[in-house]
Formats: C-alpha cells, sequence, structure tokens
C-alpha cells in the first residue's frame, strides 16, 4: 500500500452515532516480534550481498508508517545510489566500517520548512469524506503554532502567553523557538528510522544507525534545502560473521521504569 492509498473506509454504530471504525488485528505473533527487535544490532560490518530492491522499498514503505506528529510526516529519505555520492558519504561517515562496507545508505533526513504545505495537503488528503470543522481548524492553525518569527520574536510571544495562560489551565508548551521546532521534526523522524530498522531486521538484514557524520557535509551531499537537516544515516546489508562486535549492554531496569 502506498502512502497516498487508503484502505476501505468502515464505519460502524457506536453511542448512537455513525463513527469510523478500525477493528483491532487479532493473532499478531508476538514472539516473532520479539525475535525481531532483540535481534537488531548495530551491525558495523557487512558483506558483500546486495539487498533487492523489492526489500528496501518495502522496508522504506514500512518505516513512513511510523507514529508522527499531527500526521505532518516531517521527514525524507535518500537511499543514495550513485557510486560516486556513495564514496562522500562514506567520507562524510568518517569511513567507518558499518558505512564502507553496507549495501546500502539510507540518509534519514527532518524537515521543518512543509509544515505549512503539508498541513494544507492534509486537508485535501483526509481520508473520509469530509474534513470536520475543528480537525480543519486545527490544520489551519498549525503553520501559526510552528512559526518562530524573525529572530523567534513570533516563539517569544507565544511563550509569555502560554506561560501566563497555562497557570490557569493546561496547555502545551511549544514548539515556539526555531530549536524547538527542529526537535518536534527531529522526534518524529527518530520514529521513523527506527521502523526502518526493525523492518530489514524482519526481511533478514541488519542495520547500523550512525550519528557519527559530518552534519555539513552530507547536507551539501543531498543539497538540502534550509529547513532540512540529517538526523541518522541507516547503513543496511547482510551481517558479516564478525559484524557485531560485542555483546549488548543493558542497565538495570529500574534505572528507566518508573510507577508514580
Amino acid at each position: 500500500m502506498t502512502a497516498s492509498t487508503h484502505a476501505p473506509i468502515q464505519t460502524k454504530l457506536i453511542d448512537g452515532k455513525e463513527r469510523y471504525y478500525e477493528p483491532a488485528p487479532q493473532g499478531i505473533d508476538v514472539e516473532a516480534f520479539r525475535q525481531v527487535v532483540t535481534s537488531r544490532r548495530s551491525v558495523r560490518k557487512f558483506t558483500a550481498k546486495p539487498i533487492p530492491k523489492e526489500v528496501v522499498d518495502d522496508c522504506l514503505d514500512l518505516a513512513m508508517l511510523a507514529p508522527c506528529s499531527s500526521g505532518l510526516q516531517p521527514w525524507e529519505f535518500y537511499v543514495v545510489r550513485s557510486s560516486g555520492k556513495k564514496a562522500k558519504l562514506v567520507k562524510a561517515c568518517m569511513s567507518q566500517w558499518a558505512a564502507k562496507s553496507a549495501a546500502e545508505l539510507i540518509v534519514c533526513v527532518a524537515r521543518t520548512d512543509r509544515v505549512n504545505e503539508f498541513s494544507k495537503k492534509m486537508m485535501r488528503d483526509w481520508p473520509m469524506p469530509e474534513v470536520p470543522p475543528l480537525v480543519k481548524r486545527y490544520y489551519q492553525m498549525i503553520p501559526y503554532n510552528y512559526m518562530p518569527g524573525p529572530l523567534n520574536s513570533f516563539a517569544r510571544v507565544k511563550k509569555a502567553a502560554i506561560s501566563v495562560g497555562g497557570i490557569f489551565t493546561p496547555l502545551p508548551r511549544g514548539p515556539f523557538t526555531e530549536d524547538e521546532v527542529k526537535l518536534w521534526a527531529a522526534k518524529s523522524a527518530a520514529l521513523a528510522c527506527e521502523n526502518l530498522v526493525l523492518a530489514f531486521r524482519a526481511h533478514g538484514y541488519d542495520t547500523c544507525m550512525m550519528e557519527g557524520y559530518d552534519e555539513a557535509r552530507v547536507s551539501k551531499l543531498l543539497n538540502l534545502p534550509d529547513g532540512a537537516f540529517p538526523i541518522m544515516v541507516v547503513a543496511a546489508g547482510e551481517r558479516a560473521e564478525d559484524g557485531v562486535f560485542w555483546p549488548q549492554v543493558r542497565f538495570e531496569r529500574e534505572l528507566f521504569v518508573h510507577e508514580v
């Protein structure tokens, strides 16, 4: 299913009203999913085996199904196939083994410059016959909510107003500034990266999510516009026998999980 294809719309009478209905799927193999998650490792060395294009495409399609803020999908994926560009990308990744030996190098880019465009597209592509008035108003307001203004001037005004209003009622405290909007986009793009690497693992291939790269060189290589920035380079391929350098380390669960 492509991103622009919608499943047939189902409705059901719920609480006396006809509502959209999407039943939760049953029979999902939890142990198979657990195996995908637990066997995912940061692989530093790959074999020379290529990944079939249909597998790469399927993994990218699954990546784009990741959760995202307001459905705005603030990401792009650049599959670097040109041998010249791939060599430059490997160099920009500090020539680390994962980059040099990978069958595929995919750059995940976060975008903050398409909020206005994609808010309008969301209303045009709404999967139901009509866009509910509250939903329409919400997407009309999003560009203003995410607009920092020159030198964060709008952001400072909005932040001050929200700080006062927040005294009386719970309110979202951002994103307002340029850095906060970049963080907003990066969070959604990172979720898509996780989908991508788990999809490769499910297909029997492995990955390494690399943050060790020269961002300026990668941006120049991909000719990224203002408002677009790389957040991760994903190396993918078949795991070499010595591709995992050491056992996985995870600290004690109680350091991270809290019941309050």
